[in-house]
């Protein structure tokens, strides 16, 4: 009897240790994403073309711009241009906003620009059609993000 209750005993030790171990198990949870960088992308292709719009266009001149973490690519001022974009908030339409004081035909003959890529982590698509490159460079001139 007594090596009877031993074992009924044991059982039931044994059990409710199974048991209170699988209570104590939680559900895993995978931890959130780390970033990988300590800043946020901005890399950019920047292009000049012939053409009626961004599709469509014959690219003539193309740069690439990176500015984090320090400005670098095949754009001729780079550090000039990361700022002029950083002061823009990265709003490439802010750039084209100025009227041009340059006086120019009105011949048409028209040039695309655009920019393509990431600025601080988010994806830019951007495009603007002037009608000649004298009123492209009317717009732009005072800039450096174009300069190329």
């Amino acid at each position: 009897m007594r090596s009877t209750r031993s074992r009924v005993g044991a059982a039931a030790t044994a059990t409710a240790l199974a048991l209170t171990g699988m209570a104590t198990m939680g559900v895993a949870h995978a931890q959130p994403a780390q970033p990988t960088s300590l800043y946020a992308p901005s890399a950019l292709v920047l292009t000049m073309g012939e053409g009626m719009d961004a599709a469509t266009a014959t690219v003539d001149r193309a740069v690439t711009l990176n500015c984090a973490p320090r400005p670098s690519g095949t754009h001729p001022s780079p550090a000039s241009a990361c700022k002029e974009l950083r002061s823009v908030e990265g709003e490439f339409t802010r750039l084209t906003a100025a009227p041009s004081q340059q006086s120019c035909t009105r011949q048409y003959d028209p040039v695309v620009v655009t920019a393509d890529g990431v600025w601080q982590g988010k994806r830019v698509t951007w495009s603007t059609t002037f009608g000649n490159a004298c009123e492209m460079q009317g717009v732009l001139s005072e800039g450096t993000v174009f300069a190329f």
